[in-house]
């Protein structure tokens, strides 16, 4: 599930995900607990409300976070740390 949400967010993705076991330390390493919750949440499919009343987060404190997470997946260097 965590590999679809991955996915759907990089915009361009060179290989193919690690398993989900591999992929966790490495996000749990890279990410912030914040981070790292959100993109869980997403990945278990709890909505934004869900997610935002979990992580304690105003809507655009949620819509700042969800940017920060998007980007960080997106570099190049953590990309690289979740493909084979």
């Amino acid at each position: 599930m965590i590999q679809q949400t991955i996915t759907k967010h990089i915009r361009k993705l060179v290989g193919s995900l690690k398993e989900e076991a591999a992929l966790l330390p490495v996000l749990k390493a890279r990410l912030t607990k914040r981070e790292y919750k959100l993109l869980l949440g997403w990945a278990a499919g709890s909505s934004e409300d869900e997610i935002s009343k979990m992580l304690k987060l105003e809507a655009e404190s949620y819509g700042a976070l969800s940017e920060k997470l998007i980007k960080k997946l997106n570099q190049e260097k953590l990309k690289q740390e979740l493909t084979d």
